[in-house]
């Protein structure tokens, strides 16, 4: 996108990184030749929310082609692999549970003496897996991203989803927290690190994430048929994702919205 920005795009689960190595990703952008995602999504990943499960996709196919200025890129996620318990699905059903997660991570990182009972146990404790499961897949979701300098144009079509006890279908928005430091939107919000929340509602026309001068980031717009969220979670060595993710009537057939990149 221009001499210092970029975006990537994997057939594979790369980049390999902790709870969600295993598991397909969006598009990634580029900074100086480093890849700002951390332990995010991507742009334009979808999940599908069941009445019995929640599924992801392990299995991608890519195509890209090049129509005069605009680069598009079309990718297949099969849905093939399911949720156990982990912090992603907790950030999709459980409002609760996520903000109890929230706070054991400002403990552990705010209090050195609360390090010997180590999150990972107080985690294991509660079940908290970190699987996912191969599963029959639910169809796949195929997302077309048109990318023309400095805008990102998402189109997801769902019409080849097995849609029987779908109850919700997200599409997840994430780089790594330790690069997007700082959020703000159209009605003069500013928000920094864990002050970004964890999973609450926008009402603005449009936010942005963006790093703490920011001089570079990302901006998403409200959407009539999707709620519009924003979260943040950062974990030393486990979690590092901020996000601006939507939340889409599973009666659609096609969702489509806009990423301004900033900064380029």
């Amino acid at each position: 996108m221009s001499n210092h920005v970029g975006v990537r795009i994997y057939s594979s689960t790369r980049p390999h990184i902790w709870k969600i190595t295993d598991l397909q990703k969006g598009l990634i952008l580029v900074h100086n030749g480093t890849e700002t995602v951390g332990e995010g999504t991507g742009f334009g990943l979808p999940v599908l929310v069941y009445s019995n499960e929640t599924y992801f996709s392990a299995t991608s196919k890519v195509h890209v082609s090049q129509h005069e200025n605009r680069c598009i890129i079309c990718k297949e996620y099969l849905m093939n692999r399911i949720a156990r318990n982990r912090f992603r699905n907790v950030k999709l059903e459980n409002r609760t549970a996520r903000a109890f997660f929230a706070y054991l991570a400002s403990l552990y990182q705010r209090h050195a003496h609360f390090r010997f009972l180590t999150l990972k146990n107080l985690i294991g404790k509660m079940h908290v897996d970190t699987a996912f499961a191969k599963a029959e897949p639910m169809g796949k979701v195929t997302v077309t991203y048109t990318i023309t300098k400095p805008h990102i144009w998402v189109k997801a079509s769902f019409r080849d989803l097995n849609k029987k006890r779908l109850e919700k279908i997200f599409m997840l928005n994430e780089q790594g927290s330790k690069y997007f430091r700082k959020y703000a939107d159209s009605q003069g919000m500013e928000l920094v690190d864990e002050k970004i929340g964890a999973w609450d509602t926008i009402s603005a026309e449009w936010a942005c994430l963006k790093v703490l001068d920011g001089k570079f980031g990302f901006r998403l717009w409200r959407a009539e048929d999707g709620a519009l969220r924003r979260g943040r979670e950062f974990l030393k060595d486990s979690l590092d994702w901020v996000g601006l993710d939507y939340e889409v009537n599973p009666q659609n057939d096609v969702f489509e919205y806009e990423i301004e990149i900033l900064g380029v």
